[in-house]
């Protein structure tokens, strides 16, 4: 699966980089109307008409295969098995802690029936 999404990116990226060099490359609509009137513009490698044709269907069908590649990414990035789990589902589990005895409560200070018999309030501190 690995490498299937690698080749799908590299073509996605392959597409997009030729897309942007055809896209540079043509001219815009202004540019048809100066080489229709004897500009220099009109002895071009494809010709006068042929090569917005051309340049143009290329980067149709560029712009077809990265946006099939875009929706293969994303079609395969949900795609997940559905074994998987929580990462907290694999968790250890831990045993209860063990009661405590009460007869050695008794031996922590301040805890216990001997610890404690003076009940009364202490005087607050004079100002």
């Amino acid at each position: 699966m690995s490498v299937m999404l690698t080749l799908i990116l590299v073509v996605q990226m392959l597409s997009a980089l030729a897309m942007i060099g055809l896209i540079l490359i043509q001219q815009g609509k202004g540019a048809d109307m100066g080489a229709a009137f004897g500009s220099g513009g009109s002895g071009s490698l494809f010709g006068a008409t042929g090569g917005a044709n051309f340049l143009s269907r290329t980067t149709a069908v560029l712009a077809a295969v990265f946006f099939v590649c875009t929706l293969l990414l994303a079609y395969f990035s949900n795609a997940r098995p559905v074994a998987s789990g929580s990462v907290l589902e694999g968790a250890a589990v831990t045993a209860p802690a063990a009661p405590v005895d009460a007869s050695t409560a008794s031996q922590i200070p301040g805890n216990g029936t001997a610890a404690k018999t003076d009940n009364s309030v202490p005087a607050a501190p004079a100002k």
